[in-house]
């Protein structure tokens, strides 16, 4: 979600959205129209970029109406403005007009900074919107759209939704509404697998996850609904595979905190989270079991059996039995 300082007024006189989080942005420009709107439904609202913006515009749409009505003045990409804007925009920040608000969109990299540094030092109502580039990050994303819509999703649910759906906020902001209006309840894994299981990576995970998770009967059903829809055999075994590593390689790592170990693995903290919970009851004997079934499943997918289908199956029943290994020992 989109970081606001300690001045959270949508009506402050100058709103400083900094990132590159189209999705944020927008919302951040929303926010302001809309409370702006609720005290004047005639607000007045013009959404410019850097070529509208011209020397001597700002002065324009600033400048005091006869009818004394509020308005909202948005500038997108102001790191972009010619150098004799900027220094309209800079005169404007030093004593802004009552009943305009004025939303400065700044992607926050060096072009432009004196803008920005200016926007700061006159205390500017600050959000930030910075892209979202770590799974962690989405998945704190996710959790707090279920949390603004009032609405109760596991752990487990967020996660699939992040892994269902990937990277771009939008998707995943439309597929929490998504599930907010079609579902009553806590939303759960197996609310979102039905709604996004189709999704190729996401379904060859999830039949990964429950292998590994040694739930046999549940990763065969999802082993078929992911073949039914049209998923290549290839992208399982490969999840497979990753799925068992995972194991193995944090099974023999040193102990510590989630970011020393996602440090020395390669994977992210969220991911050493996961694991951790999978790799109980798995032991060496069982990791080395697993991964000679992943290998002979995939030379089974790829030329090397007559039924693919079949040698999916036999590993995720191999995979999900070694993960209950130390039980039997």
């Amino acid at each position: 979600m989109a970081r606001k300082n300690a001045s959270d007024d949508p009506l402050a006189p100058v709103t400083l959205a900094v990132g590159q989080e189209e999705l944020l942005l927008d919302r951040a420009v929303r926010e302001v129209v809309a409370a702006a709107k609720a005290t004047d439904a005639d607000t007045d609202v013009r959404d410019l970029t850097p070529d509208q913006l011209q020397p001597g515009t700002l002065a324009e749409l600033v400048s005091p109406s006869l009818f004394a009505e509020r308005k909202v003045v948005v500038v997108r990409n102001a790191q972009d403005l010619s150098a004799d804007t900027v220094k309209d925009v800079k005169a404007y920040l030093a004593s802004p007009a009552e009943e305009i608000t004025l939303v400065l969109l700044h992607a926050g990299g060096a072009k432009g900074k004196g803008l920005l540094d200016t926007a700061r030092k006159v205390g500017a109502r600050e959000v930030a919107c910075p892209k979202m580039t770590k799974p962690a990050d989405r998945l704190a994303f996710v959790r707090g759209e279920f949390r603004t819509a009032g609405r109760s999703a596991t752990p487990e649910a967020c996660q699939t939704l992040v892994d269902a759906i990937g990277s771009d906020l939008r998707e995943l902001a439309s597929a929490v509404t998504q599930l907010v209006a079609d579902v009553e309840g806590t939303i759960d894994e197996a609310v979102v697998g039905r709604y996004y299981t189709g999704r190729a990576e996401a379904s060859s995970f999830t039949v990964a996850d429950r292998a590994v998770e040694g739930r046999t009967a549940e990763a065969l059903e999802a082993l078929r609904w992911s073949l039914s829809t049209g998923v290549a055999p290839v992208l399982i075994t490969s999840a497979l595979a990753q799925g068992v590593r995972a194991i193995g390689k944090l099974s023999s790592a040193r102990g510590g905190r989630p970011a020393d170990l996602a440090r020395e693995l390669g994977m992210p903290p969220w991911k050493i989270d996961r694991v951790r919970q999978q790799m109980r009851g798995w032991t060496p004997d069982g990791v080395s079991v697993a991964l000679r079934a992943v290998a002979e499943a995939d030379a089974g997918v790829k030329g090397g059996g007559d039924d693919p289908e079949y040698a999916l199956e036999k590993a995720v029943v191999t995979i999900a039995r070694a993960a209950r290994s130390r039980g039997r020992a």
